[in-house]
Formats: C-alpha cells, sequence, structure tokens
C-alpha cells in the first residue's frame, strides 16, 4: 500500500512541476500584447490558463493528499522508529554476556580531569 501512495507522490510531484512550467507568467500578458501569438493557440486566450490552472490545482491536491496519507502511514508503522532503539533491541545476547564479564577501565582522554 505504501509503495503505491510513494508511486503516486512522485508522479503529482512531477505532475506539478510540469504543470507549472507551461504556465504562463504574469509577464507574458506584455508579450501578447505586442503580437507574439499566444492569442492563437489552440485554447483561446483565457482557455489554456483556465485548464493548466485547474489541472494545476487538482495535481497539487493530489500531492497534499498523498503528503497526508504517507505521514500517517510513517506514524502508524510497526518499524524502528529510532536507530539508537533498532540497536538495543537487536544486539546479540553473546555480545552482551562477553560485554558484561569485563572489567570497565576508566577513560584515559587527555581533556577528561580525574
Amino acid at each position: 500500500m505504501e509503495t503505491i501512495v510513494w508511486v503516486v507522490h512522485v508522479m503529482a510531484a512531477l505532475g506539478v512541476i510540469g504543470l507549472v512550467l507551461l504556465q504562463h507568467g504574469k509577464g507574458a500578458d506584455m508579450g501578447a500584447a505586442f503580437g507574439s501569438g499566444a492569442s492563437g493557440s489552440l485554447f483561446g486566450v483565457s482557455g489554456s490558463a483556465n485548464l493548466l490552472s485547474r489541472a494545476t490545482a487538482a495535481m497539487v491536491t493530489v500531492f497534499f493528499i498523498t503528503s497526508l496519507s504517507l505521514a500517517y502511514l510513517a506514524s502508524h508503522s510497526n518499524k524502528h522508529s529510532s536507530v539508537v532503539k533498532m540497536q538495543q533491541t537487536t544486539a546479540p545476547a553473546a555480545n552482551k554476556a562477553a560485554d558484561s564479564a569485563k572489567p570497565v577501565e576508566p577513560s584515559k582522554a587527555k581533556d577528561v580531569p580525574q
């Protein structure tokens, strides 16, 4: 389930990037006034802007929903959430017995006062 959400999330992210790059900025209106050919597009002057803005809003909504669901799945997973906890729980018992038999020596560091 999590893998499917990841795939949809990455596809939504790439879709948002592509749709944002396809849209004209606010400065493009000045270029259209001097005959840059934007009015002769397939959707007309405002048709492409309306279609692209709606598609971007839909893709952003999908991205937001997948972000929330990935956060929910990560917080409710049975996996270890900390490397320290994982190391403590997976340490072999033989190493623990061998370590407890060794005497603990004081530190020989130069910067530690004795």
